[in-house]
């Protein structure tokens, strides 16, 4: 479990016990499974992290719901958004290796994240990764009840394939950005598991050269 499920959770089953003691019997069980409810929350399971350094994992627990064609920074690609419920660990994972070469926090509005209109219109951080492969992006989205996303990262650190990044609190998206020719292996629909669950594999050699390339200037700068 992360820090934060001490934060959310104890203090509720303190007063929870505390009023079973004085025989409050309604109010002391609600504390007690809100106490519960936030350590089941905020668990931060081990996965098993592939090794293969061809794929691209999932930055997220969840449900596959959107993958579309999608340009970004004048860079065709595909955007592959993946809806993290209530009960899914939100413990978010970085996708590949690489150093963050940007960090972007924008602010903005709290439509559910079902919403199409969530990955462009909620509140989010927008992480861009240079690997040895290629650069990649990947979007911790606030949603109707998320309403913080939290990065353990800052720009210019060097993050390893599957290493924690942060999390979103009580339900959000994650969406990930992977160039063209990357061949997909999830589709609509499927679930996955953060850092365990193998989404796409780099394209070949012709991004793997622009990669290699992007990846030296960055850690240049950093």
């Amino acid at each position: 479990m992360v820090k934060e499920g001490y934060y959310f959770g104890l203090p509720p089953l303190l007063l929870g016990g505390a009023a079973i003691i004085f025989h409050w019997w309604i109010l002391g069980g609600a504390l007690v499974a809100l106490a519960l409810f936030c350590f089941s929350f905020f668990r931060d399971p081990e996965r098993i992290i592939s090794a293969d350094s061809g794929v691209i994992v999932s930055p997220a627990d969840g449900r596959v719901v959107v993958i579309t064609e999608e340009e970004n920074a004048g860079r065709r690609g595909t955007r592959i958004s993946i809806f993290l419920a209530i009960w899914n660990v939100h413990v978010n994972r970085s996708p590949a290796a690489g150093i963050i070469t940007k960090l972007d926090y924008l602010p903005g509005k709290f439509l559910a994240a079902w919403d199409a209109r969530a990955s462009t219109q909620n509140e989010q951080n927008i992480f861009t990764l240079a690997t040895t492969q290629g650069t990649i992006e990947f979007k911790q989205i606030a949603g109707l009840i998320a309403r913080r996303v939290v990065s353990w990262k800052k720009a210019h650190e060097s993050v390893s394939k599957g290493e924690r990044i942060g999390l979103v609190r009580f339900g959000s998206r994650v969406d990930l950005w992977v160039p063209h020719g990357s061949e997909l292996l999830v589709k609509v629909g499927d679930n996955v598991a953060g850092g365990s669950s193998v989404l796409a594999r780099w394209p070949q050699e012709a991004a793997s050269l622009s990669g290699q390339v992007s990846f030296a200037a960055a850690e240049r700068q950093s």
